[in-house]
């Protein structure tokens, strides 16, 4: 017999452990020889991260699939792992290190290397720990790490390969710098922060004409946010249709400050109608004028230093073509060395002084910032290696096209495009310890070797002088004699973006560049889950590199999910307070019951609002089919293999079989459409309505009774339905499901699999007179109960019903289930009649009309006076509601959390509103 209460906190972890001890979710467990594949990889989490509502919903959603998909007999593997997280692994030893006072420097690369490697032994990955207390059934007997030996294998293959190919290359380009971390870093780890700041407008002098501030026609105007930029102007654009700046086109300025000449070029980037119309260009410090100053080729002089302090005294690009006189010779005293924001504020201090600072606007405007170390990001001028990326995103925008990779929903497939076909080239190199540091070498004369190993390199580089003529072949065979490898060659201190090597790992978790078993059966994979905001950064450049090396897409359907978000609508963020831990709830609730909640709300392309209350509900979804399996147990319902199901002849349980037959499809077709939430919606209603409240509560009556032969075949349909219940149950409570699987396995004490190896469940059974004949019951009742709720009957009253206008086979069934009807709907005497009874309320079923005369049950004038209030003040909210929602202000100034809170708000009187004039017109109908 089940114990009273079901306590997750005892039994998850007991299951948990049964689970990995009998290898539960190894690839391939519980399949047949020969069983078709079901694979997916897991996004790998960093490993300095832990579990969030995010890595909750999508690995809830791959597990949903997984478990799904292991029932139904595939050969499944779900591929875990964890990315080596270069920057924030990174920041986590130094800031270990810091606290003794220990620079990484002041240890040396190896040597910080190695405390990265005892961090991780020692406390990385703990969240694949809190993965497996969500209940995730990934193979963690193949869970894999992006440093691991095979995968930095097929790192240095693809990089290698790439390269002789002539699709990684060594370029000066801008990119995001982050000049607390000295690295660069990429999109996804910049973060826009709104800010007040300033807009700055400044007079730039025209050349040949005196510089006078009361003259417009002696300079130009233009407005920045970032006065020191202004050091590395090379040039000034104005739209080529702008009239005010015709006759300037091709005429040359003079940098305030500086001295430099710099031209008015004619570019469509400037705005006419954006301030003045006129644009500086610092080519080497904003991503949009690098590519104007290669449209008109500009200089692109870079202004800063790594650590964004200005840099001018001996900066060859600066000096180049200037005359040092009193003038620049004041500004370099100024201004060198200073920080960026030191200078910006001396920058115009001095714009003031010589009278070339026109205005200042406070300015609200995004700043962008790096993630890990919260300080404001550069663009910033540097040697970086790049992947084209354009060349291998061509067959990867046809897969798509084509229909060869699906995305769910489909509307992604629109952001696939639009990052695709406007993407740019990839810088993969990283100023960092922690990572796959790049396999070039460089010669003493700056010559690269690109190879697999050192050795590899060496001789390569070998070759390479010893074909020269001249003084560089005789100092080879000079190394030579006296040979040590870094005499010759010295390697590249970068590392590769973390995404490289995530771009790569649904091929080289399992196994290449080797001829592995795994990767022929698993490759491609079946489903990736993700969220949208990497479809960019990780998705598509699977895509490329499936493509490219492996000439097929790494996944058939690429599912989107969407955001968690608070009760509210609001993105969760520290700053607001407003984060929900799912280790919170699962201790609180259970795992079984925040997984349910999670699917039960994931709705394809509409963000899942979590209240905590809703999770404690479905908590108590899960109590209530604890409870039944104990009711059912105590009243005899075991496992009867014996009895065959298609000799069942109690309507009450071919219905109950029929609705299973129903919503095992419902359940399975939700499952493989990904449309969770309807696959789990229509488990909840099986199980809480139909299954618990209906069937049960029905058989009562048979459990008590005396026939015995209607007791034993309820008996054995009880359990049955119960098994398939559980099963169809263990993709989203997989844990309580198990559990209720192992304790009523019956008189042998033991199941045959456990309950994640069971068969899906593809029950066939159909009787269509039945089910309608007991869902015309319910349908009865539930109408009946409806109306004594709405009209206050007090619980304990029983009420006379009178049937109008049933037919012959209405007739047959209120005099089959009347004592049903008179228990369960608390009815009295049933009579027929050819109309309705004055003061009676109605309620259609079917083909006839079931009355219920009220007037000696309550007074149906209060009852209208009651409604008519509670009316009144649902119609006073929705009326306040709808006047702030059609108030433009407030819909513009209020956060979007905000205005979607009072919409739903208003939906809920809405609704409210609707019950209550039903309500009131069946009273008055009755009066």
């Amino acid at each position: 017999m089940l114990d009273k209460t079901y306590d997750a906190k005892a039994i998850e972890p007991r299951i948990a452990r049964t689970w990995e001890a009998t290898g539960a979710f190894r690839a391939g467990a519980g399949a047949e020889p020969g069983a078709e594949s079901f694979s997916i990889v897991i996004p790998p989490p960093n490993v300095t991260g832990s579990l969030h509502m995010g890595h909750a919903l999508n690995n809830t959603l791959q597990d949903i699939m997984v478990r799904f998909e292991r029932m139904r007999g595939k050969n499944v593997l779900w591929q875990p792992g964890m990315d080596h997280a270069g920057i924030a692994t990174q920041m986590v030893v130094e800031r270990r290190l810091m606290e003794r006072q220990v620079h990484r420097r002041d240890i040396g690369r190896d040597e910080f290397v190695q405390k990265v490697w005892e961090w991780k032994a020692e406390s990385g990955g703990m969240i694949s720990n809190q993965l497996r207390r969500l209940g995730a059934s990934a193979d963690w007997s193949r869970e894999r790490f992006t440093m691991d030996e095979g995968l930095s294998k097929a790192v240095v293959e693809v990089f290698v390969t790439l390269y002789k190919q002539g699709l990684i290359y060594k370029d000066k380009r801008l990119v995001n710098w982050d000049p607390k971390l000295l690295t660069a870093i990429s999109d996804l780890e910049v973060e826009q922060q709104e800010l007040n700041g300033n807009l700055w407008h400044f007079r730039y002098p025209l050349e040949g004409a005196t510089f006078d501030p009361e003259n417009p026609t002696t300079f130009i105007t233009v407005a920045t946010t970032r006065p020191e930029t202004m050091l590395g102007d090379t040039g000034v654009a104005v739209h080529p249709e702008d009239e005010r700046y015709l006759h300037l086109i091709g005429r040359n300025l003079i940098l305030p400050l500086v001295g430099r000449r710099i031209p008015v070029v004619a570019d469509e980037y400037s705005d006419p109608e954006k301030g003045t119309g006129a644009v500086k260009i610092t080519p080497a410090h904003d991503f949009n004028d690098f590519e104007v100053g290669k449209r008109h080729r500009l200089p692109a002089i870079n202004i800063l230093t790594t650590e964004a302090a200005i840099t001018l005294r001996e900066n060859e690009d600066f000096l180049a073509g200037l005359k040092v006189d009193s003038q620049l010779e004041e500004t370099l005293a100024a201004l060198h060395g200073l920080d960026r924001f030191a200078a910006r504020k001396k920058i115009v201090e001095m714009m003031e002084a010589g009278g070339y600072l026109a205005k200042v606007e406070p300015h609200r405007h995004a700043v962008p910032h790096g993630d890990r170390s919260g300080v404001p990001i550069e663009p910033f001028l540097t040697d970086q290696w790049y992947v084209n990326a354009a060349e291998l995103a061509k067959p990867a925008i046809a897969s798509v096209r084509e229909g060869r990779t699906k995305f769910v929903p489909k509307n992604w497939e629109k952001t696939y495009f639009e990052w695709m076909k406007n993407i740019q080239p990839w810088c993969v190199s990283r100023q960092l310890w922690w990572g796959h540091q790049i396999p070039a070498w460089y010669g003493p004369d700056g010559h690269v070797f690109v190879e697999k190993t050192e050795e590899e390199a060496l001789d390569a580089a070998v070759e390479y002088y010893l074909a020269l003529d001249g003084p560089w072949k005789a100092w080879v065979e000079d190394q030579l004699e006296n040979f040590e490898p870094g005499n010759i060659l010295t390697r590249d201190e970068d590392v590769l973006d973390t995404w490289f090597s995530s771009a790569l790992w649904p091929f080289s978790t399992l196994g290449w560049p080797d001829e592995a078993p795994e990767l022929k059966t698993y490759y491609p994979t079946s489903v990736l889950v993700t969220g949208f905001d990497i479809i960019f950064f990780w998705v598509a450049r699977m895509m490329m590199m499936g493509l490219h090396f492996l000439e097929q897409e790494p996944f058939d359907t690429v599912y989107v999910h969407a955001l968690v978000r608070d009760k509210n609508g609001a993105k969760m963020s520290k700053s607001k307070g407003n984060v929900i831990d799912p280790l919170e709830l699962i201790d609180e609730y259970g795992a079984d019951a925040l997984r349910f909640t999670l699917a039960i709300m994931a709705a394809q392309g509409r963000d899942v609002k979590l209240d905590p209350a809703r999770v404690a509900g479905y908590r108590n979804f899960g109590t209530k089919l604890w409870n039944a399996t104990r009711f059912a147990q105590m009243n005899g319902v075991a496992r009867n293999d014996d009895f065959p199901l298609i000799d069942a002849r109690l309507t009450i349980n071919r219905w109950i079989l029929t609705e299973l037959t129903r919503a095992s499809k419902e359940i399975t077709e939700g499952i493989t459409s990904y449309r969770f939430n309807e696959a789990a919606g229509a488990a909840y209603r099986f199980v809480w309505n139909l299954f618990c409240d209906w069937y049960l509560e029905l058989l009562k009556p048979v459990f008590s009774g005396e026939d015995e032969a209607a007791r034993a075949e309820s008996q054995a349909v009880a359990a049955f339905v119960l098994d398939e219940i559980y099963k169809l149950l263990h993709p989203f409570m997989p844990f309580m499901t198990e559990e209720l699987w192992a304790r009523t396995a019956g008189e042998g004490g033991e199941r045959s699999s456990l309950l994640c190896h069971a068969a899906w469940p593809a029950p066939r059974f159909e009787d269509a007179e039945a089910a309608s004949e007991i869902n015309w019951l319910v349908d009865l009742v539930s109408g009946i109960r409806s109306v004594r709720a709405e009209m206050n009957v007090p619980p304990a009253a029983t009420a006379p019903l009178v049937m109008v206008d049933a037919n012959a086979v209405t007739r047959d069934r209120l005099e089959r289930h009347v004592s049903a009807i008179q228990r369960l709907a608390r009815i009295g005497e049933i009579s027929h009649a050819g109309e309705a009874p004055k003061g009676s309320a109605q309620i259609v079923v079917g083909e006839a009309t079931a009355c219920l005369p009220l007037g000696s049950l309550i007074d149906l004038a209060a009852e209208a006076t009651r409604l008519k209030k509670e009316l009144d003040k649902v119609s006073g909210e929705i009326g306040r509601i709808e006047k702030k929602l059609s108030n433009p202000q407030f819909v513009a100034k209020a956060a979007e959390e905000v205005v979607a809170a009072e919409r739903d708000k208003l939906a809920e009187f809405q609704e409210a509103a609707l019950k209550l004039k039903t309500a009131l017109s069946r009273v008055e109908e009755a009066g």
